[in-house]
């Protein structure tokens, strides 16, 4: 792809705009650490809701869903639609306990909820292999994404693109700190959603419009010996590339038993991140509200649209992923290249740079401040979380060549936090989890996904398998960690009711606590926050199928689908003010 003048100029002009906005902002980050990482509690919900949606948007994205969409069909996509169950819980069960908590990392709330020497090796532990292993790998898989744009616009080596990509982002994420990040985000998301509906439109016209879109994606699947499923929200039964139990293992498993990020069960990472950052809890619960319905309502039917007709245009595309590349090289006007080029920066960049600054988080505040240089000033910590920064930039570099797909990214990470989400569920709802039970799930999830991909113990197809581990690891994880946490004793009692009465978590899970603390007003709302997320959950779905069945011609189904996601708005409006933003949590 061969790009003009004018579009070098629209690079330029958009790296000098981030790059000023965030040397405008680096004021506001060298104030201390709360400054750099979570700037300052005083985020509003809309910035920190944008921040996160614009976060999960990365170059590695489209290119994945792509991937999935080609190869398995829309329904394929369940492996990320799923996470929207354990994104609702996060907004109504966990937003409000998560801001309270009052902590700079998520990872800092392990010594808020245990005691001891345990508490302190897991902080510790978590803040390597979270902060450093794992975020390395998820950077790492973005670096991906990125080079493979790289290679088929520019042109680039391998070598040539990760080295780029370590150029552009190496300035700007170490300058202004988080509210450079959340800032940024909001014109990178701006930017990348018009270019990425642009692209769907282009990519529509190019096989002759929706008509002819639904017409050739089906004669391109019948070609290669489909069933004609690949237009399908939901698989057949009998379907070879995703049988109803791989579905089931998806809506009924995945969701609140593996830890992934974005979609930790009970929050964590940078969503949690966001939270810590936001003015107050009214505004951490909105902002975590947002980001669900953004990230999964209104993003994915440009991405599936282009993916449709890269299986039009390009049916025997060895590297399905790559087609959405491909469609933009071939079908986008030459006018608009450097723009479509400079969203897919603006999504890499808006990614690395919440990923640096979150994993910089960990090693400074969880490991380096904590058990390194405890007395030292803020000014220091401050520098070392700069250093940091490009550290984990470069170590991320050398993953990127272990990485062969973005969608064997995504599934090895859900191996390897297979079982270990119930665990992060329960410490803020059962008094009697500790920190070996954390432990314990994080080691046995890790060994047994291990001896899962050593031995290969299953048949069938790449999904079946996958989904057989999934349930395996989670039910020797889940039956670790219950039996570890009845054979080792509680945390102490002064500590726990420490923080009961800081947290404020529903009574029932904590009732011998809760009668050390009668001065803490017992909460009682799982019920009724459970019949939130049900709502929650209905309105995105039914949203997303709706514009789906609008964008395909079958516009009955899609105004069914449409009245239902509107009633379900209705009554969770209904019982926010009837209830109050305060009773959720």
């Amino acid at each position: 792809m061969t790009l003009s003048l004018a579009d070098w100029v629209v690079l330029g002009l958009y790296f000098a705009l981030s790059f000023g906005v965030a040397w405008s902002l680096r004021g506001r980050a060298q104030k201390s650490l709360a400054d750099f990482f979570v700037s300052g509690r005083g985020v509003p919900w809309w910035i920190a809701g944008t921040s996160m949606v614009a976060t999960t948007f990365s170059a590695d994205t489209p290119l994945a869903v792509t991937g999935l969409t080609a190869q398995f069909g829309i329904a394929g996509n369940w492996l990320w639609w799923s996470l929207l169950l354990s994104g609702m819980l996060t907004v109504f069960f966990f937003a409000r306990l998560w801001r309270r908590a009052g902590v700079l990392t998520d990872v800092e709330l392990i010594e808020l909820r245990y005691a001891g020497r345990p508490a302190a090796f897991l902080r510790g532990f978590r803040a390597l292999y979270l902060g450093v292993l794992m975020n390395c790998l998820i950077i790492g898989w973005v670096n991906l994404a990125m080079v493979k744009v790289l290679k088929v616009s520019l042109g680039l080596n391998k070598i040539e693109a990760v080295l780029l990509c370590l150029a552009v982002t190496a300035v700007y994420t170490t300058v202004s700190g988080l509210w450079g990040v959340l800032i940024t985000d909001l014109l990178q998301f701006v930017l990348m959603m018009t270019m990425t509906i642009v692209m769907a439109v282009y990519a529509v016209r190019a096989v002759g419009g929706l008509g002819a879109l639904r017409e050739r994606t089906l004669a391109a699947e019948a070609a290669g010996g489909g069933s004609g499923s690949l237009l399908g929200f939901l698989p057949s039964p009998e379907s070879a590339w995703m049988p109803l139990t791989v579905f089931l293992v998806y809506i009924g498993v995945n969701w609140w038993a593996s830890w992934y990020p974005g979609a930790e069960p009970g929050g964590g990472g940078y969503v949690a991140q966001r939270i810590f950052s936001a003015k107050d809890e009214k505004h951490s619960l909105w902002a975590t509200l947002w980001f669900n319905i953004a990230h999964y309502a209104l993003r994915p039917w440009p991405w599936i649209l282009v993916a449709l007709a890269s299986v039009a245009l390009y049916p025997n595309l060895a590297d399905k992923e790559a087609g959405y590349v491909q469609v933009m090289v071939d079908h986008l006007p030459a006018s608009l290249r450097g723009l479509m080029l400079a969203s897919f920066l603006a999504a890499y960049m808006s990614t690395i740079s919440t990923h640096l600054n979150w994993g910089a988080s960990y090693a400074i505040n969880d490991f380096y401040r904590r058990f390194l240089r405890p007395q030292a000033s803020e000014a220091h910590h401050l520098r070392a979380s700069q250093a940091a920064t490009l550290l984990l930039m470069l170590l991320a570099a050398g993953v990127t060549y272990f990485l062969d797909t973005i969608r064997g990214a995504w599934q090895l990470l859900l191996m390897i936090g297979a079982g270990t989400g119930a665990v992060y569920l329960l410490r803020w709802y059962w008094w009697r989890v500790n920190a070996w039970s954390e432990i314990s799930a994080m080691a046995a999830a890790f060994f047994t996904s291990l001896a899962l991909n050593t031995w290969k113990p299953f048949a069938g197809s790449e999904q079946v398998v996958f989904a057989k581990n999934m349930v395996a690891t989670t039910a020797v994880v889940t039956a670790v960690w219950l039996g570890v946490t009845f054979l080792t004793p509680p945390e102490p009692a002064t500590h726990l009711a420490n923080f009961y009465r800081r947290v404020r978590p529903a009574a029932f899970g904590w009732r011998p606590i809760a009668r050390q603390a009668p001065d803490v007003p017992a909460v009682s709302s799982g019920w009724y926050n459970l019949r939130a997320w049900a709502l929650g959950c209905a309105l995105v779905y039914l949203a997303l199928f709706a514009t789906g069945e609008f964008l395909l011609g079958e516009w009955t189904s899609g105004l069914l689908l449409g009245a239902g996601a509107a009633a379900a708005a209705l009554l969770l409006y209904w019982d926010f003010s009837r209830r109050g933003w305060e009773s959720f949590g």
